[in-house]
């Protein structure tokens, strides 16, 4: 009989260990509010490709590589957009993205991918494409252990990415099946948690710093777009430093545009 599969979560993106996230792991990074949202969205609107960079002045020498009309540059640091680049809100940049190859500079999202990356598989997770996430490693895993990486916010917990984690956790037990997987206590947390709030997505988003922070700012569009769950079947993965779209899988729910 095989071991159970081990799933691990990380309560912030200063947890990862760079030596130990190695061959026999598998990364699922999330940062719901807003970096891996962003991401999905970008897909979303047809982007060919996002490369996640460490700051701004990563993206302005990576964008030197690309014709300026197929390049676009989105970021933000410490909550501020950066200046010349797009601001990360899906309604900002929408219709900014088709075909174009987009480099993210974000304060936590993008580094925390970043430092996943000695992974054996890197994947983009949001509560937008979370379900088509959990399906896909769910059918193509073999023994590794999974961690499920919440970005958090400047070495502080995040309560909406700790919701994501939950509710992909939720999802790959329902897809691999209870009895075959074994979750760390912050793993068996994140899924009791979102199990009990399971409708209460825009709710957790709503109240939670960060989404106080948007609302603050009138960005209440942006926050009830990336509160829908399991909408966009996008299985996103980092290949030599570029995410990029290998697939859809079905999924249940409607997209909204």
């Amino acid at each position: 009989m095989c071991e159970p599969l081990k799933i691990h979560t990380l309560l912030k993106k200063e947890e990862i260990d760079t030596v130990q996230m190695n061959e026999e792991k598998i990364a699922v990074v999330f940062d719901v509010l807003m970096a891996t949202s962003v991401i999905a969205s970008c897909f979303h609107y047809d982007a060919k490709q996002v490369i996640p960079v460490l700051d701004a002045t990563e993206a302005l020498q990576e964008a030197k590589k690309y014709p300026p009309d197929e390049v676009v540059l989105i970021g933000e640091h410490n909550g501020i957009t950066i200046e010349g680049f797009f601001n990360p809100l899906p309604s900002v940049f929408k219709k900014q993205v088709s075909g174009k190859t987009v480099i993210l500079s974000t304060t936590n999202g993008t580094v925390a991918i970043r430092n996943s990356s000695n992974a054996k598989k890197l994947y983009v997770a949001s509560l937008l494409n979370g379900e088509a996430v959990s399906k896909h490693i769910a059918r193509n895993i073999h023994q590794e252990t999974i961690i499920v990486v919440c970005s958090g916010s400047s070495n502080t917990f995040c309560l909406e990415d700790f919701y994501g984690a939950g509710y992909f956790i939720a999802q790959f037990v329902k897809e691999f099946g209870e009895e075959k997987v074994e979750l760390t206590d912050s793993s068996l947390a994140a899924k009791l948690f979102y199990e009990n709030r399971a409708e209460d997505s825009y709710e957790i988003l709503r109240q939670s710093r960060v989404g106080m922070n948007l609302q603050k700012y009138h960005y209440d569009e942006d926050l009830l777009f990336v509160s829908q769950k399991g909408v966009l079947p996008l299985i996103l993965i980092l290949e030599e430093k570029r995410l990029i779209s290998i697939k859809k899988e079905k999924v249940a729910n409607k997209r909204e545009e």
